[in-house]
């Protein structure tokens, strides 16, 4: 008796382990196309490309095969352009206020291919963009490359129905050595004679107009004002030396009609200049620190915020930023710790 319960229980183990099999060894979700572009509280993708005019720029954006396996086979992943999602993108974000609107880049400045090869063995490949950007791209509008992964049977592969792993919004944001975000918090607005009560932001976008060239917004205006391109202040960095520190700033406006004034009651000059020094980090020895400092003294007039009216405003004080770069890092637009 006691040698038939012996058999049985090997013959229940045989059959368990004839049922088994290494499942883990299986593909346990769908493989699917999906770009890897992150996106902001906006929709889209902030993409960084350093201006350089007359030249062309490389951008890979990433496009992964998801999965608990690895691709067995190649793959032709085939990518093109996606204007609707970027209209909805609009509505959702800005309503009708279409001065707002993401506007869709023009195809004179980039150049891409309508696939990206995924070969057996990987998961991951890039689809290459070439960027040529010059100072006809007027970043005072919001630059996007709206781009979709492209789903059809006879492409031997599935697109990810997730809306932001399918679709990347790629917005643009050329920088040169200048360009970025400036800590604003001794930069002051005040209404013209009364310093009392002045108007401060916490921070100033700098946008690239040319290699030695940017532009920030008069005051205490960003992007996101209906009337900003009435108030763009452009700022030059030269080499003319000002003091042991310092080097001038050249700043000027496109627009006569804010009385944009650089020079005193008296009509003397307030000095602009800037400063830029770098270190290495003590800790992360990799890491170098570029400081760029501005100093800015003008007065402009508000012609929009009243109708009929106009305010004379004076601004004073400094523009501060810390550009952080990675230098184990190869690709320029990676590198740095934006």
């Amino acid at each position: 008796m006691k040698n038939i319960h012996y058999l049985f229980l090997g013959l229940v183990a045989a059959i368990g382990l004839t049922a088994c099999n290494n499942e883990w060894e299986d593909e346990q979700y769908l493989q699917q196309a999906s770009f890897k572009a992150n996106v902001n509280d906006q929709g889209v993708t902030t993409t960084y490309v350093r201006f350089r005019p007359g030249g062309v720029v490389k951008y890979d954006l990433p496009i992964l095969m998801s999965g608990s396996t690895v691709n067995k086979q190649n793959r032709i992943i085939h990518v093109g352009l996606d204007p609707d999602t970027l209209a909805i993108l609009n509505k959702e974000q800005y309503g009708h206020r279409e001065e707002l609107y993401f506007r869709q880049l023009s195809e004179q400045y980039y150049n891409m291919p309508e696939t990206a090869e995924m070969r057996a063995g990987e998961s991951v490949t890039v689809f290459p963009i070439e960027f040529t950007l010059d100072e006809t791209l007027d970043q005072s509008d919001k630059w996007v490359l709206p781009l979709q992964i492209l789903e059809d049977p006879s492409y031997g592969y599935q697109a990810n129905p997730r809306k932001y792993y399918r679709r990347a919004m790629l917005r643009l944001l050329p920088f040169n050595d200048y360009s970025g975000t400036y800590d604003a918090s001794q930069y002051k607005c005040y209404l013209e004679g009364d310093k009392a009560k002045p108007l401060t932001v916490t921070s100033q976008r700098a946008f690239v107009v040319d290699d030695h060239t940017i532009f920030v917004y008069a005051g205490t205006r960003d992007i996101d004002f209906l009337d900003r391109k009435q108030y763009k202040i452009f700022i030059r960095f030269t080499d003319e030396i000002v003091d042991l520190q310092t080097k001038k700033l050249e700043i000027w406006t496109d627009n006569p009609n804010i009385s944009f004034n650089t020079k005193d009651a008296d009509g003397k000059e307030w000095v602009q200049s800037y400063s830029m020094s770098e270190s290495m980090d003590p800790l992360k020895v990799y890491l170098k620190k570029i400081f760029i400092s501005l100093n800015l003294h003008y007065t402009f007039k508000d012609i929009t915020q009243i109708p009929g009216q106009k305010i004379n405003y004076e601004v004073e004080g400094s523009l501060s930023m810390e550009r952080k770069i990675n230098t184990l890092i190869p690709d320029e637009d990676q590198q740095i710790e934006w």
